[in-house]
């Protein structure tokens, strides 16, 4: 008599993968090829953790983090050296912390980077960051735009009017920036903002960047990884299908999450790119992919009850 083993559910093994790959003590790995913690993207998981019930690893995650931070209140990326971009998204997982009665510190951790923060914001508007060196080619200071939800949510949990009034100011900065909506990069990278505008309240805004995203949108509801591409970008499908699901366009969403639970391995995760030429970490299991389509498959679950 053969016995057939239930398959899990593509969001269960999405978690596994987490906790598989998970550095004891820490934080989630960069990818399967950098299996170092990853502190950036242990922040932004902090939330995701809370949402799937795991409030147990999002303490060891957050209590980690505030291990590491520097004097100055920023947190550092793998390679020691701070980045804006990073402290904002452990500022993500700081203010859902903050919630939580079994750890102690969070609000100190918060405002001061929160204050560091604050002295990367150029008078015009732009927010700058002390290094670009893990970027690439491939990324621009327009993923900042992703900073600002948690420094306006910052300064409305420790009321600090400040925090909302100069994440605002870098918002129109970054309004007037033609570049800011178009797809016209990696689309992990146009996602970021097309989340932070939705989660600002610039839904018009994210509407027309997401439009672009439609019209591209293949049969199969795969998306270009760039809109001249055959390959795709795992992460920046699931961030779309958060950005659909929070303009009520449910369809395209659908149809994303479809195709990534059919490129889903068998570990869970996911490759950073698939398809020929893909480019983007092709070999390697990225974390933050994982993250993405845990959330956007929340999301899915709650507009479904």
């Amino acid at each position: 008599m053969i016995f057939w083993r239930k398959k899990k559910p593509s969001y269960e093994r999405a978690m596994d993968w987490f906790k598989n790959h998970m550095v004891e003590g820490k934080g989630i790995i960069v990818h399967t090829k950098q299996p170092v913690p990853y502190p950036e993207v242990t922040g932004y998981y902090i939330p995701t953790l809370y949402d799937w019930n795991e409030p147990e690893l999002a303490r060891v995650c957050t209590r980690w983090l505030m291990s590491i931070q520097l004097e100055n209140g920023a947190f550092p990326a793998p390679d020691g050296v701070p980045y804006t971009f990073d402290t904002g998204q452990i500022l993500r997982g700081l203010v859902v912390a903050l919630d939580d009665p079994e750890l102690e510190g969070v609000e100190q951790s918060l405002r001061r980077a929160c204050d560091w923060t604050l002295t990367q914001i150029e008078d015009s508007g732009r927010l700058t960051t002390p290094s670009t060196d893990l970027w690439d080619d491939i990324a621009s200071d327009l993923i900042h735009t992703y900073v600002l939800p948690p420094l306006v949510d910052a300064g409305k949990r420790l009321n600090e009017p400040r925090y909302i009034e100069r994440a605002q100011f870098v918002l129109d900065y970054y309004k007037r920036q033609p570049g800011l909506v178009p797809f016209n990069r990696l689309s992990h990278f146009h996602a970021y903002a097309m989340e932070a505008l939705c989660q600002l309240g610039e839904l018009e805004l994210a509407a027309q960047g997401m439009a672009e995203v439609e019209k591209v949108q293949r049969a199969d509801g795969s998306i270009p990884a760039y809109p001249d591409v055959s390959w795709i970008c795992s992460t920046g499908m699931a961030q779309y299908a958060i950005c659909w699901y929070t303009l009520g366009n449910k369809a395209p969403a659908d149809k994303a999450m479809a195709y990534l639970e059919k490129i889903q391995n068998k570990s869970g995760g996911f490759f950073g790119s698939y398809g020929e030429g893909a480019k983007y970490i092709s070999g390697g299991e990225i974390s933050w992919g994982v993250k993405y389509f845990l959330d956007a498959w929340k999301m899915k679950m709650d507009l479904e009850k």
